[in-house]
């Protein structure tokens, strides 16, 4: 790191950037954004697709809780690693196990999860809050670019690169079960492990977002850049591209513009801003674009 360290001083020197990109802090966010960004795009269309909105939101909350038993259980408070991984990866493979032995729509039972995890993990910060400095609570809700540390950079880079590793080699099987799960079934398709694995990396990519985008907000970059490609894609090759393309410049300037215009932002709510930008470009797109095919 210490290389990319100096190299980025380096053209901050030649004058090529702004002096911001001297901080090594902003260089981790900016790093962190890179990975996070393609990562929650590509697997934001699986979301959109499988109309699984609530699932990312479910587990985004999930991780509030896991935050707040690693504290209590004694991890360090600035990075509750072990208590944050477990709680969300048993939360959403036990969401997964019980929509599996129940006839309780989908929809249903991921709501009343969201809300457990909401009340569960409310009641525990708000009981941990009384013991450390109140401003990590705020930074776990809502995220922050000064706590991306190197060690954060290397867990996202392993799981980015596992995510990345099954996208190549099970993408189109993943897309098959999310469009037609009968169809893949039909064709030897393991349509159980499939969405095992699915929510297995949605949670490891939810707990790897938090410290940039923060627990409140990290369902909703899973969710708007491929809702926004939707409205203007044509197929699901372009589908994955501009989601991956939204999620990825929305990270980027969410960083970038607060810290550059010296705004009171945190990353996470800039992200978001940012993302539903582009929402709402994409949707006057789609009504103007819509308007001249009819009339013409």
């Amino acid at each position: 790191m210490e290389s990319i360290y100096l190299q980025f001083a380096s053209w901050v020197g030649q004058g090529f950037l702004p002096p911001m990109f001297a901080y090594e802090f902003l260089i981790n966010a900016l790093l962190a954004s890179l990975m996070i960004g393609p990562l929650l795009g590509l697997l934001g269309t699986l979301v959109v697709v499988k109309r699984l909105a609530f699932l990312s939101e479910a587990v985004g909350h999930s991780v509030l809780t896991g935050v707040s038993i690693g504290i209590l259980l004694g991890e360090p408070v600035e990075a509750p690693l072990i208590s944050l991984f477990s709680f969300s990866m048993l939360f959403a493979l036990l969401l997964q196990w019980i929509k599996g032995r129940t006839t309780i729509h989908y929809d249903a039972l991921i709501g009343v999860f969201l809300s457990f995890a909401l009340a569960m993990g409310a009641a525990l910060l708000l009981y941990v809050a009384k013991h450390i400095n109140a401003h990590l609570i705020e930074q776990v809700m809502f995220g922050s670019i000064l706590v991306a540390s190197v060690t954060d950079l290397i867990m996202l880079a392993v799981i980015c690169t596992l995510v990345a590793l099954l996208c190549y080699r099970y993408g189109n099987f993943a897309f098959l079960v999310a469009v037609s799960p009968e169809v893949a079934h039909s064709q030897g398709v393991n349509t159980r492990a499939h969405d095992y694995a699915f929510v297995t990396m949605i949670a490891l990519i939810t707990v790897a977002s938090v410290k940039i985008i923060g627990a409140i907000l990290v369902g909703a970059l899973l969710l708007i850049p491929a809702a926004s490609a939707r409205l203007v894609a044509s197929d699901l090759k372009q589908l994955i591209i501009l989601s991956v393309f939204f999620s990825t410049t929305a990270a980027v300037l969410g960083v970038l513009v607060p810290m550059y215009g010296q705004w009171p932002v945190s990353a996470g709510p800039a992200i978001i801003l940012f993302a539903c930008g582009w929402f709402l470009i994409c949707l006057v797109y789609r009504q103007f674009f819509s308007t001249v095919l009819v009339e013409a």
